[in-house]
């Protein structure tokens, strides 16, 4: 008979190995990709409250995989969005290999462990939430982790931050203290946040992401033309009841299919 501690041991390993090994490049994925779509597993939000409450992390982020995504997001904060860093455990175990973004309100260190254990492939970091110096270092921590970093800005006063070299340069196009959305704010940054980052766009070193408000195939195409490569699209999938089929639609309306 198996020696019980043993076969425990073993099967962590195996755990630690699944949940530690190399993540695909978010950064590359999205450069890769013809629509450079990050479908975003979201059951809540501050503002609407449940949006798919009974949404599942083994299921839909497969889904959206199955369906096209270039790369996932996933909410792990639990008070406000119903997230959890299982979440993005139960997404790897269920088959997901595309590239992960841990999406949270990152603050510490730890929390880029915890990034790290679950399975992500890139950590969001908010300007917004963090000094110059401490978003410089919580950086320079998450790539000697192996993970690469979104750095995500909302103003013009904020765009300084894109000079710390991120894997990716985001705009929000959601005010994170009213939660208004307005999908102008990322072409009304675009022309300066080009002129701060084109050595490192035309050497692939970063790529530009619009982020929330995006609900129309049209817009997608737009802001790829001011220079983006990843747009990160939530709720216009998740309230819908097969979010991964809606992705499905979606991609097919931006390639004009």
């Amino acid at each position: 008979m198996t020696d019980i501690l043993q076969e425990i041991i073993a099967t962590k390993r195996q755990e630690l190995a699944l949940m530690t090994a190399p993540k695909p490049s978010l950064r590359e994925a999205l450069l890769a990709s013809t629509t450079g779509i990050i479908a975003e597993f979201k059951r809540r939000s501050p503002s609407k409250g449940w949006i798919k409450e009974e949404g599942r992390a083994d299921e839909i982020p497969l889904s959206y995989q199955q369906n096209g995504a270039a790369a996932l997001s996933i909410l792990t904060d639990k008070q406000y969005f119903g997230g959890h860093d299982r979440f993005i455990t139960e997404a790897r175990r269920s088959g997901v290999t595309i590239p992960v973004l841990y999406k949270n309100f990152v603050v510490s260190e730890l929390q880029l462990y915890e990034a790290l254990l679950c399975g992500a492939s890139a950590v969001l970091l908010i300007a917004a939430c963090l000094t110059k110096q401490e978003c410089r270092a919580l950086m320079s921590s998450a790539h000697e982790l192996g993970l690469e970093v979104l750095l995500e800005m909302h103003s013009e006063e904020e765009l300084e931050y894109a000079t710390l070299g991120p894997d990716l340069c985001g705009i929000n196009n959601r005010n994170l203290g009213s939660f208004h959305t307005d999908v102008e704010n990322s072409f009304r940054l675009a022309d300066r946040l080009l002129s701060l980052c084109g050595d490192a766009i035309a050497a692939k070193q970063t790529a530009l992401v619009s982020e929330s408000g995006i609900s129309s195939p049209e817009t997608i195409r737009q802001l790829r033309q001011a220079g983006f490569r990843g747009f990160l699209i939530g709720e216009t999938f998740m309230k819908t009841p097969d979010p991964g089929a809606t992705l499905r639609e979606f991609i097919l309306k931006v390639n004009g299919e």
